[in-house]
């Protein structure tokens, strides 16, 4: 017969493995919610320098330590609830904009490279230095229905809001057809120059923001690889070496643009 202390002994084993069970599977559950709640939200805009996200949510050991040294408490990390993967940092324009600190504090201490400093840096003699106007963190768009400007009203708050004014967001100056006397001053984003700090989102005067960041793979297209910009060499030698590239002659294309333009455009194809 089985001793009692052997019998005690191993009932306590079995209890603490179906336990260990229970507990393993209800933490896979808890997580899997987590990640579903997760994907349900693609409205993120990350730090500066943050890799594209797949790259980026496999790098970011959820530290903190990026949202420790941002001085002005823009980052926060998802906790749950906030439909954002759990731990990771973000920000939201319209609470505290990312205020494009000269050094970026945030980057040089992230541990696993999941912010990267060399897209937001530039060589200068011969040495790396952050640059923060190289941050893309996402892009700022005009809700042209919403913004005041377009109504007439004149309201520049988001360019002059803008720390690359003239560069990232400009104003377009259009005659108003309504009044025959007076001018809209449209504000225009370059996407080429949008740090998407979100301090214009901050300094909008309408209830809800009329311009907004948004992440670039939600508010930009793709044209395709198979379109080529003819007027760009370093674009055009994506055709160089092409087998059975045809490149199609008419009597327009023949001639000068100065010859088109001076004939009034009638020349037959």
């Amino acid at each position: 017969m089985e001793p009692t202390q052997a019998r005690t002994q191993r009932r306590k084993f079995i209890t603490l493995m179906a336990q260990s069970v229970g507990l393993s599977a209800l933490g896979g559950m808890v997580w899997t919610g987590y990640v579903v709640e997760a994907k349900a939200t693609p409205l993120l805009l990350r730090p500066p320098g943050a890799k594209e996200e797949d790259d980026f949510l496999k790098l970011c050991i959820r530290c903190g330590q990026c949202a420790e040294a941002c001085p002005y408490d823009t980052l926060l990390l998802a906790t749950p609830g906030d439909q954002k993967p759990l731990g990771t940092p973000y920000f939201i324009p319209r609470s505290i904009p990312c205020y494009m600190c000269v050094d970026i504090p945030c980057v040089p201490v992230c541990p696993t490279g999941a912010l990267d400093a060399k897209p937001i840096s530039r060589i200068e003699n011969g040495v790396r230095v952050l640059d923060i106007e190289k941050a893309r963190m996402g892009l700022a768009v005009v809700d042209m229905e919403s913004c005041i400007a377009h109504w007439g009203i004149q309201c520049d708050a988001c360019y002059r809001a803008c720390p690359v004014m003239d560069s990232a967001i400009s104003l377009e100056y259009r005659r108003n057809e309504r009044t025959g006397k007076h001018a809209y001053l449209i504000p225009v984003v370059s996407s080429a120059a949008c740090t998407g700090c979100g301090m214009c989102e901050r300094a909008c005067v309408t209830e809800k923001p009329a311009i907004f960041v948004r992440p670039h793979t939600l508010v930009q297209g793709d044209v395709g690889r198979h379109y080529i910009k003819g007027w760009d060499t370093t674009d055009e030698r994506r055709v160089e070496g092409i087998e059975g590239l045809e490149t199609t002659t008419t009597n327009r294309s023949k001639r000068s643009p100065q010859e088109y333009l001076n004939e009034g455009g009638l020349l037959d194809d």
